[in-house]
């Protein structure tokens, strides 16, 4: 096998992720890039972080990354230097600047068009439309649009579903009641909101959505790995049974069970290769009564931050990227349809058994539990020590709190 080092851009949970998924695989110790020390990183063996202040800003990016390529390219000749973004800022900095990068590492990406098509909600709605993709019944408002009030004449009816249509720019903002998306349940609710947001400094475009019924069981997350001929090599879907309630994390998945639905992945399959994508591809979809399909919400151009669940079950994300951008294995052609049979969390077993709501699902997420078919991302054997097991049990006691403080069932919205 060749050698290489795997570069992660990012320190949250996701980089610890695909780090444990690289140290499993290959015993290697990965170098993390970010501009700030997140908790999921901390205390590690298995991953070196490299705090760089205003590292998400495109120039310091772009100057930082030509400066490591080029010394580590002349210390290490011999060497592949694997770049795995693990963040929505990450990603759209190396799309813009992949042409220069690619001279010192092998990485996947997307050209510029099509990263912004994609990453931007209502563009991608744009999209799914050109490919009959179903997606909840939509109005997109720009800024100019809300000084216009359109918002106010909606064709669906409430509670309407908000969400900004470039999340990475929502980051930068803050405004009371600020959450990472909302359930909105009158005009009124829907005019404080909006109005906030923008006089906050929000400016791109914001989506307004039917809210399909149903609580968090209702979702699904599909992960797929394109390798860097646009061939989808390998799909695994997710059923998440819980979210994260805080509002600034809501809809974070807490905990997923393995699923399978071939006609899905036949869809996304035929999708991702028609618009030549390539990387790993993270979809968040929910299933509709009203019509018996699954309606897609977004793609993430990168593995979501709950994306070692398909590690967990037996699909090691870490291997695909090696075999496909180091390597550059032969493909048959076939993709790979996952299946498995451990349970993923981020939460502590008693906040599952405590909030999923009753049902089958529950049931075989507990049988999972006590037949030890689970895992978590954080919680890994070989890179446990004191100080990373107070820093965990810390985080599960917040979580705690959060549930506490903020859980609400959102089948209980009508």
């Amino acid at each position: 096998m060749k050698k290489f080092q795997p570069i992660l851009l990012g320190s949250d949970i996701n980089a610890y992720g695909m780090a444990r998924a690289f140290h499993e695989e290959y015993g290697i110790t990965s170098i993390a890039l970010a501009h700030y020390q997140l908790s999921p990183t901390k205390f590690s063996h298995i991953i070196d972080v490299n705090i760089i202040p205003g590292f998400d800003d495109p120039a310091v990016f772009r100057e930082r990354m030509l400066r490591l390529g080029k010394g580590m390219s002349a210390e290490h000749p011999d060497t592949t230097l694997l770049v795995i973004p693990c963040g929505d800022v990450y990603a759209n900095l190396m799309s813009r600047f992949g042409d220069e990068l690619r001279e010192y590492f092998v990485f996947n990406t997307l050209d510029p068009a099509l990263n912004h098509q994609l990453s931007y909600k209502n563009s991608f709605y744009e999209t799914c439309e050109r490919h009959h993709l179903p997606y909840p019944r939509t109005k997109v408002v720009t800024e100019e649009g809300v000084a216009r009030r359109e918002y106010a004449d909606l064709p669906f009816a409430y509670p309407v579903a908000m969400k900004p249509a470039d999340s990475a720019a929502w980051l930068d903002i803050d405004f009371p009641g600020r959450k990472k998306a909302f359930i909105i349940d009158t005009p009124e609710e829907l005019d404080t909101l909006i109005n906030r947001a923008y006089q906050a400094g929000y400016h791109a475009p914001m989506v307004i959505q039917d809210f399909i019924p149903g609580d968090d069981s209702r979702m699904r997350v599909l992960n797929a790995y394109v390798d860097q001929h646009h061939r989808v090599r390998m799909m695994f879907l997710g059923h998440p049974l819980l979210e994260d309630p805080t509002p600034e994390a809501v809809g974070n998945y807490a905990a997923i069970i393995p699923d399978y639905n071939e006609g899905l992945f036949d869809t996304i399959r035929t999708f991702l290769e028609d618009i030549k994508y390539e990387g790993v591809a993270n979809f968040d979809m929910k299933y509709d009564e009203r019509d018996g399909s699954y309606k897609l919400f977004e793609i993430n151009l990168r593995q979501g931050r709950s994306s070692f669940f398909v590690t967990l079950n037996g699909y090691n994300l870490a291997r695909y990227f090696v075999e496909d951008l180091v390597e550059d294995n032969d493909f048959d052609g076939t993709t790979v349809y996952g299946t498995g049979s451990k349970l993923w969390m981020e939460i502590p077993r008693s906040i599952f058994r405590d909030y999923v709501r009753d049902g089958e699902d529950k049931r075989r997420g507990m049988a999972m539990i006590e037949s030890g078919d689970w895992g978590t991302t954080l919680e890994y054997r070989k890179d446990m020590n004191l100080l990373r097991r107070l820093m965990i049990h810390h985080m599960f006691s917040i979580y705690k709190r959060r549930y506490a403080q903020y859980f609400q069932q959102k089948a209980d919205l009508k």
